[in-house]
């Protein structure tokens, strides 16, 4: 089924407009919405997946978990479905607030978009995750020190608090406080 998403302005006003996902080139002043969730569990560690092989970017790289709004749906409702779908978590009883937003804008390529950060506190052990096994290839729980690890090892890909999503942060840049 093809995906549908709206298209926004930077203000986040919908433009009355629904276009294919697949083969988008967004023009100047055009957006669509991502959604980023990272997962803590009761423990204080920190959910991170494994994107599939065949992903035509950061493929094989750990990552938080995350996805496209469709149409129609909100920021909320997109986190609640791309965590059902990825990781089969439940989140629906954390405050669906974004915590950090940013916007990223490359009209050589038309990938504008506007990111929203979520930070789920959720009591979960690794046996309860479900991976959907065509976004993501294996899990684990990691604890900020391991991930920065995964980033010094150039496997890390976290959408974060950049003006670019699809590039690895740097080690002197992961903080939390830029996701938190």
């Amino acid at each position: 089924m093809e995906e549908l998403i709206d298209l926004y302005d930077e203000n986040r006003k919908p433009l009355g407009v629904t276009i294919p996902r697949a083969g988008a080139h967004l023009k100047e002043g055009e957006f669509m919405l991502y959604v980023l969730a990272i997962v803590q569990n009761s423990e204080g560690k920190y959910l991170i997946t494994q994107r599939a092989l065949d992903k035509s970017w950061g493929a094989g790289w750990w990552e938080v978990t995350g996805g496209g709004v469709l149409s129609g749906e909100t920021s909320a409702q997109a986190v609640l479905r791309e965590v059902g779908e990825e990781v089969g978590l439940d989140v629906s009883g954390e405050p669906l607030v974004p915590v950090h937003a940013y916007k990223n804008v490359d009209l050589e390529r038309g990938d504008n978009y506007i990111v929203d950060i979520y930070h789920c506190h959720v009591d979960f052990a690794l046996e309860d995750v479900v991976l959907q096994d065509t976004e993501t290839i294996d899990c684990r729980l990691a604890t900020w020190d391991e991930i920065s690890a995964l980033n010094a090892d150039g496997t890390l890909y976290l959408w974060g608090n950049s003006n670019m999503a699809d590039i690895k942060v740097k080690k002197d840049d992961f903080n939390i406080d830029n996701f938190l």
